[in-house]
């Protein structure tokens, strides 16, 4: 969608008041959810692709910066395989997450914890702010946490390789950028990664992403 100067200078005023509310909120921190809150953004305006994961672990969140673990770079890879440039992920698209805070690691201490349906609902009308502000051709949902909140859940093998198109924006899902992902390592699989960032590539290209 093409914005006049007006527009655009509009939008990103609007951008800069969410971006703003969202971090200073405590919600999850007053209702116990978490000890303390340290929400992130990343994005701008004229983004053309909004990339939606489940939460910031504990890198992005001592570096204020979302996608700055070793998922961020497997993503930036997968990014670069559809034909954008190295850095792409970080300076031309919008980061966003179903929690903007680090959820912490999960009870057994064998990785991060699932954000929880109420913490997700707490979130959510700044997801769907960011969406209405920034208006992306592409949303890239990130893991199986953000697929499902979009998308009617199911396995992966029935969803990657897909999208929809919903008021104007093609939704893509993805596997978790994991390089212990036991869901990539089946060969099919790979191939179907493969077959959605071939889409994603085809945008590019028709959309000038």
């Amino acid at each position: 969608m093409m914005f006049n100067n007006q527009q655009m200078e509009a939008r990103t005023r609007s951008l800069t008041v969410l971006q703003q509310r969202i971090l200073s909120c405590r919600l999850c921190q007053e209702q116990g959810y978490i000890p303390v809150a340290h929400p992130i953004v990343s994005g701008r305006a004229n983004d053309h692709i909004l990339v939606i994961g489940q939460a910031p672990g504990h890198r992005s969140t001592a570096n204020n910066k979302p996608f700055s673990g070793p998922g961020g770079r497997i993503l930036q890879k997968w990014l670069e395989l559809a034909g954008f440039p190295p850095g792409y992920l970080h300076e031309h698209t919008y980061l966003s997450s179903l929690t903007r805070c680090d959820p912490g690691k999960n009870s057994r201490g064998n990785g991060d914890r699932r954000p929880s349906p109420a913490e997700m609902a707490l979130c959510r009308p700044y997801l769907e702010a960011e969406l209405r502000i920034v208006q992306p051709r592409v949303v890239l949902l990130v893991g199986t946490m953000a697929i499902e909140a979009f998308f009617a859940r199911g396995p992966l093998e029935k969803i990657i390789g897909r999208y929809e198109e919903r008021d104007t924006m093609l939704f893509l899902p993805l596997p978790h950028p994991s390089g212990v992902s036991r869901w990539l390592n089946d060969p099919a699989h790979q191939q179907l990664l493969h077959n959605a960032l071939a889409i994603l590539a085809d945008w590019r290209e028709g959309y000038g992403l």
